[in-house]
């Protein structure tokens, strides 16, 4: 007998009527005569509400109850889709995460899944129920609720698919599949009916919104297929799997891009060996993620200027952690939010002379200035003024016939 995990985001349960739509989906596969384990997302927004609350008591709310209320949203989905099920006579049943339990290691807010115990819920399975299990969160070995990060579920559904050894695992969401680009943005943007494991990572790392970075490099690790598809039409979606079952016709499969990231330049640093491993030591340690790095060659050899960026929830901590460190020397540090990160991707990339040329010629016939350079085997990545950003995608798109 088949085993579906099917995924269900914020937009796809962001109301009664919507969650009814998704049983009515877990009925025609239920109906098949496949096992189904659900998993789900809280309510569209409800996330950012509860957020919200807790900033009302307090700017600096204590993480392990921040867990405790966050993971309140997908508790209330499951109990309504379980109730929905009930309602079309269907076995179903919600497994909240200390009731499987879904264990997790890590600090809260931002923990990872380790394990989860199978034997009820497999048990339930064949008894011919449906299981309902909430997204996003899990149980640490301590015994506290704690969450997984934002866009999480995506991460359990993948975890579940793995450890219950799934013959599919399928994300729903509120758009077709994966897009060349952001089609809000860039309404000639085309559905990706095949995409790479690599390539969708780079995407998701990059600011693509419709998958969690983690969830599929989990998938890619254990070669979990996944299909990313709309909750609201039955058309086929995006399939996900491994790279050599794609024929690759175009150097670049996608554009993305992101509003997250903040240049920090440190003006007039000493020119000498150790230097850099000084500056960034105390960010890493800090858990400080630093992207794109750039330094000037030093035309005196005494000093020289270090480029680099981070996330923007991250320049106050990167300033003050700099400013503290006794092991460097330097002018000062100028930061700028104001920026965006545009990437192309694609494994044709690799095989294709000229990639790189071509998109520094599109972006200086639009008079964007590049500011910073990343690269990879399969995607290459540009820090520019944020204004630009629109001008920038529409062009890549265009000059990277994907329209």
């Amino acid at each position: 007998m088949i085993k579906k995990i099917l995924k269900f985001g914020g937009t796809s349960v962001g109301t009664c009527e919507r969650i009814q739509h998704v049983a009515d989906i877990i009925q025609k596969e239920h109906s098949s005569g496949s096992k189904v384990i659900a998993v789900v997302s809280a309510m569209s927004g409800k996330t950012n509400e509860l957020i919200k609350l807790s900033k009302e008591i307090s700017d600096e709310f204590n993480k392990r109850e921040l867990d405790v209320l966050l993971s309140s949203g997908e508790q209330v989905v499951c109990a309504l889709l379980a109730g929905a099920l009930t309602k079309r006579k269907i076995k179903a049943k919600s497994w909240l995460n200390w009731q499987i339990p879904i264990i997790t290691e890590g600090e809260h807010t931002n923990a990872r899944i380790i394990n989860m115990h199978i034997e009820k819920i497999n048990e339930y399975l064949n008894n011919g129920g449906v299981a309902i299990v909430p997204g996003f969160q899990g149980i640490s070995k301590n015994g506290d609720i704690t969450t997984i990060g934002r866009g999480g579920s995506d991460a359990t559904a993948v975890a579940i698919a793995k450890i219950f050894n799934a013959d599919s695992c399928e994300i729903y969401t509120d758009v077709d599949g994966v897009f060349s680009t952001d089609p809000n943005k860039i309404p000639v943007a085309k559905k990706i009916d095949k995409i790479s494991y690599d390539e969708m990572l780079e995407l998701s790392s990059l600011g693509a919104k419709v998958m969690q970075s983690s969830a599929v490099q989990t998938a890619m690790m254990y070669d979990i297929p996944l299909e990313v598809r709309s909750t609201f039409t039955e058309r086929k979606g995006t399939k996900i799997f491994s790279q050599e079952n794609i024929d690759y016709t175009k150097s670049v499969t996608g554009v993305a891009y992101s509003k997250d990231d903040a240049k920090i330049t440190i003006i007039g640093v000493e020119d000498r060996p150790g230097v850099a491993a000084n500056i960034f030591e105390p960010l890493s340690k800090a858990l400080i993620n630093v992207d794109m790095v750039i330094q000037n060659v030093s035309s005196d050899q005494k000093t020289t200027d270090i480029t680099f960026t981070v996330k923007r929830d991250d320049v106050f901590k990167t300033k003050q952690i700099l400013k503290d460190n006794k092991n460097i020397k330097y002018k000062e540090i100028i930061q700028n939010d104001k920026v965006a990160k545009v990437s192309i991707v694609g494994a044709g990339m690799v095989s294709t002379p000229g990639v790189t040329y071509k998109m520094f010629r599109a972006l200086s016939d639009e008079n964007i200035n590049i500011l910073a350079i990343s690269t990879s085997e399969i995607k290459l990545s540009v820090i520019i003024d944020e204004d630009n950003t629109l001008n920038a995608i529409k062009k890549l798109h265009t000059i990277f016939d994907l329209d």
